[in-house]
């Protein structure tokens, strides 16, 4: 779809928040140079994914690029000889990976526009520039009465914003910023409602917000004008850098950082504070709150870019709420966001990872209790304050307000259902996608904690253990079966059989005449042993019968019926 195209119904835009991972998959050598096969995954799911293949000259071009940022990078460096060894290529690769981890990584060069060219072109090709100067030129026509001054070149870190410094033909000494930007994913008023709502920014009245001078849109982006403050933003108060400076050189790697005065603190707390509560009780969702979003003209704070959440934008700080699933309302959004203006007002800089739970040596202790009660991992995970809850800490209850201008937000009811409405669809989405992170995470942590070589030795231990008891079970049965069969007599071995015992007189039958005494017993015989067993073994059957049929031959023993032997006849012997 080209940029200047209105997304069908239903069509959700690109995210430039969500985070891009890449992996070198494979090097392989092409006319005498060696390219580099890397896997890009854009958030946690692996079908949205691609590959891009570069050269180290590509690396180096980018790398050239970013040295602006003042940011040391780990480029590995070049060779003129031997880069074609194989060895050499291994370990450029390992070091290639390393870069592509540590600017991926890092907050502000993950989301400016050179690393997202060279890891998705498809979807970072289109010249912004080009398309916003020929909307500007269009809303000129339009309106003559404007005119640019000069474009003022990649001063956000937004990669579709655009700005430009203009002028009033009728007020030529009076400088104005114009901004250009194309909606978010997470537009959900309608064309006529967000028309109708950005013509009115410009009544919206509060002490603690910057004024609009003039907001539009068409189709498909919005234009809004404000007049250009000289002093630049409360991130360049910090910073010491001046406001038309490249967002990389500003802020990347500031040299000069300074942490404000406690005074400052409380009372440039106190407004921001004032201005969330004022337009969450009005139920317009902001979500915006950074450094570089907060103007300060005459000692007071006043909030900048409050259109971005009815365009759909995501917000600065977006990589870092999707990690934490506590924080899923536009309100916890911004309490997150103070936590983060509030550490770098007092140290010069942002953290460096959150959640943070050893902060440095404060300067001054009254904002500790507040960081650790927004940015600790308890807050994190359990739940942080409202913003009435933060206006009622010592911090900044007893600041005094001498601004005695009135806030004034007058809209509609249907326009105010309609915010509503767009402020739950933003929640949701942001819930289903801090879902899929966390079940991500989980199976993550449970694959690594499955595949570690420690799991696997008690895997081994355990299985081995298994396999011993199993053993033993088997060996167990199959003994007390043995045991069983043996006592109960249904199946034994055969045995040799026993020797005869004398009948009984029982045994006798009672009309039969007492036996004749027994011959004289022969010489004993050594029985020969039984295969089949010990004796104790034989089956009481089997010996019963051969018992029976010895005692029956004794008894019907008579020396009268042997039959008399007669002799022999001689044959003649054969010649």
């Amino acid at each position: 779809m080209a940029f200047m195209e209105k997304p069908s119904p239903g069509e959700v835009l690109l995210d430039d928040t969500i985070t891009l991972t890449a992996f070198i998959e494979a090097s392989q050598n092409i006319n005498s140079h060696t390219e580099y096969i890397i896997r890009v995954q854009r958030g946690v799911a692996t079908d949205n994914s691609w590959q891009v293949i570069r050269r180290y000259s590509d690396f180096d071009m980018l790398n050239n690029s970013l040295l602006i940022s003042g940011v040391s990078l780990p480029l590995p460096p070049k060779k003129l000889l031997g880069n074609m060894d194989r060895e050499f290529i291994a370990e450029r690769q390992k070091g290639l990976q390393a870069y592509l981890n540590f600017i991926t990584q890092h907050h502000i060069l993950s989301s400016c526009e050179l690393v997202k060219k060279f890891l998705d072109t498809n979807n970072y090709s289109t010249n912004y520039t080009e398309i916003a100067l020929q909307q500007v030129s269009m809303f000129f026509r339009s309106d003559p009465k404007w005119e640019v001054v000069e474009p003022l070149k990649d001063i956000g870190w937004r990669i579709q914003k655009r700005y430009f410094l203009i002028k009033n033909k009728d007020q030529p000494k009076e400088r104005q910023v114009l901004s250009w930007i194309g909606f978010g994913p997470d537009k959900f008023l309608s064309d006529k409602d967000l028309l109708s709502i950005m013509k009115m920014l410009p009544s919206f009245s509060c002490p603690f917000m910057y004024p609009v001078t003039f907001a539009t849109t068409n189709e498909s982006s919005a234009l809004i004008i404000r007049m250009f403050n000289e002093k630049g933003t409360l991130r360049d108060h910090i910073c010491k850098v001046k406001p038309k400076e490249p967002f990389l050189k500003k802020y990347c790697n500031p040299k000069k950082i300074q942490g404000l005065e406690l005074q400052q603190i409380r009372t440039y707390g106190r407004q921001v504070l004032e201005a969330l509560k004022f337009l969450h009780d009005k139920g317009f969702a902001y979500g915006h709150l950074h450094a570089s979003n907060i103007l300060l003209e005459d000692d007071t704070c006043k909030l900048l870019d409050i259109e971005n959440s009815l365009l759909g934008l995501p917000s600065y700080y977006r990589p870092y709420v999707t990690q934490f699933r506590k924080i899923n309302t536009t309100e916890a959004i911004d309490v997150y966001s103070f936590g983060h203006l509030l550490y770098e007002m007092v140290y010069g800089r942002p953290p460096d990872a959150v959640p943070v739970d050893q902060l440095p040596p404060a300067p001054f202790t009254s904002v500790v209790s507040v960081l650790q009660s927004i940015l600790s991992t308890e807050a994190c995970k359990t739940g942080m304050p409202s913003i009435t809850q933060l206006l009622q800490t010592p911090l900044f209850k007893d600041v005094l307000l001498f601004n005695s201008e009135k806030a004034q937000f007058k809209i509609t009811s249907k326009l105010k259902e309609a915010l509503k409405t767009a402020k739950d669809s933003l929640e949701k989405r942001l819930q289903e996608e801090q879902k899929i992170i966390h079940q991500h995470r989980r199976l993550t942590r449970a694959q690594s904690h499955h595949g570690s070589e420690e799991e696997k030795k008690r895997r081994k231990i355990l299985a081995r253990k298994k396999s011993r008891q199993s053993t033993y079970e088997n060996e167990e049965d199959i003994s007390v079966k043995y045991s069983n069969n043996s006592g109960s007599g249904a199946s034994s071995p055969p045995t040799c059989p026993s020797s005869p015992t004398p009948p009984s007189a029982s045994g006798a039958s009672e009309g039969q005449p007492p036996p004749p005494p027994p011959p004289p017993p022969p010489p004993p015989t050594v029985q020969p042993p039984c295969d089949s067993g010990p004796p104790s073994m034989a089956s009481p059957s089997s010996s019963g019968l051969g018992r029976t049929a010895l005692l029956g031959s004794i008894q019907s023993f008579s020396k009268g019926k042997l039959k008399k032997i007669e002799p022999i006849e001689r044959s003649k012997p054969l010649v």
